[in-house]
């Protein structure tokens, strides 16, 4: 499973390019693609970043959906009319369509999201304070997750 870890500031060109960060670009490359999905949020004012695999596993989901249903049409509609998928350039680059940087409320700075499995480019200020307003609610609701076995150290702290 992909493992998109941390923030990570950077600029915004006045063509729309930016650089993908580093350790993301290296979770990319550790999937084994360098294909990106970007899209508008359709829960927050952010762009999503999807590793083509895993785009490709959600969007599979619309199957669950009748063809011509109103639900279906509803989410293909969320899901592909504003996609664009992306391959950064020899330098790490992306070009982020006008629509997505509207959408965002992106200026020159940006700040880049890990959310695990995909990423996220947000207006700093805003993706501080969406970061925070998440954690205030998980602490709110007392969510907490259980560890696989697998995922648990084999000696923790070190003890013999």
């Amino acid at each position: 499973m992909a493992r998109f870890m941390g923030t990570h500031t950077n600029r915004l060109d006045r063509k729309g390019r930016t650089s993908v960060p580093a350790p993301f670009r290296a979770e990319l490359a550790r999937l084994g693609t360098e294909e990106i999905v970007l899209r508008p949020s359709h829960r927050a004012p952010c762009l999503e970043a999807w590793p083509m695999p895993a785009f490709e596993a959600m969007a599979g989901g619309l199957d669950q959906f009748d063809v011509f249903s109103d639900a279906q049409d509803d989410m293909a509609a969320a899901l592909f009319a504003d996609a664009y998928p992306m391959r950064p350039d020899g330098e790490g680059r992306i070009l982020l369509p006008e629509e997505l940087i509207t959408h965002a409320g992106l200026g020159e700075t940006l700040s880049f999201v890990g959310l695990g499995r995909i990423f996220q480019i947000w207006e700093p200020a805003a993706a501080k304070r969406h970061t925070e307003e998440a954690r205030a609610r998980a602490k709110e609701r007392g969510l907490t997750m259980r560890a696989t076995s697998s995922a648990l150290p084999t000696n923790p702290g070190g003890a013999a």
